[in-house]
């Protein structure tokens, strides 16, 4: 293993990204994506069959694919999509929810596996879909945040208020509730 240190190894931090693919690493650990110049290479990384671990601030898997997508010009987005498409295996986004009995937090999940379909609607610019298909993916070790939270409230681990301030379905987290 080896890292490799902005301000001493490397200029900048799509730099010290181009200077880790020279090395041929196996696994490359971004960090997070908050720019073009650094989704790009993370992108070129995971088709060149790197395995990339990277982190994103957004709530759920739809946003994280609009934001990867969003940062490119307009003209380059349908390529972007293609790429991420081709190159995405998982998306896990994670909320740290209050507990409610006040000691600390629990995490609440959602995991997006890029299946056909997925890679489908990424493509096709039908993010709003993704839901859906985290829903359908269930069997395939897919969950919903909403699942997640309504677990947690289901064991007294969450309280309900908390869970709904979160839900990014609150209707299909109630559901789930009830159910």
């Amino acid at each position: 293993m080896e890292q490799v240190e902005v301000g001493v190894d490397a200029p900048s931090f799509a730099a010290a990204l181009k200077a880790a693919l020279r090395q041929d690493p196996d696994v490359l650990l971004v960090g997070e994506m908050r720019d073009l110049e650094t989704i790009a290479i993370a992108l070129t990384a995971a088709e060149t069959g790197h395995l990339v671990l990277s982190t994103l601030h957004t709530a759920d898997a739809a946003q994280a694919i609009h934001r990867v997508v969003d940062v490119f010009p307009a003209l380059q987005q349908g390529q972007v999509r293609q790429q991420l498409a081709l190159a995405l295996h998982a998306i896990v986004c994670q909320q740290l929810v209050p507990r409610a009995d006040g000691r600390g937090r629990v995490p609440a999940v959602e995991v997006l596996l890029a299946n056909h379909a997925v890679r489908q609607h990424i493509r096709r610019e039908r993010v709003e879909n993704l839901h859906t298909e985290i829903t359908l993916g269930k069997r395939a070790g897919m969950i919903s945040l909403e699942e997640s939270l309504a677990r947690l409230v289901r064991a007294g681990t969450v309280a309900l208020e908390e869970a709904q301030i979160r839900a990014t379905h609150v209707d299909e987290l109630e559901s789930l509730l009830r159910g």
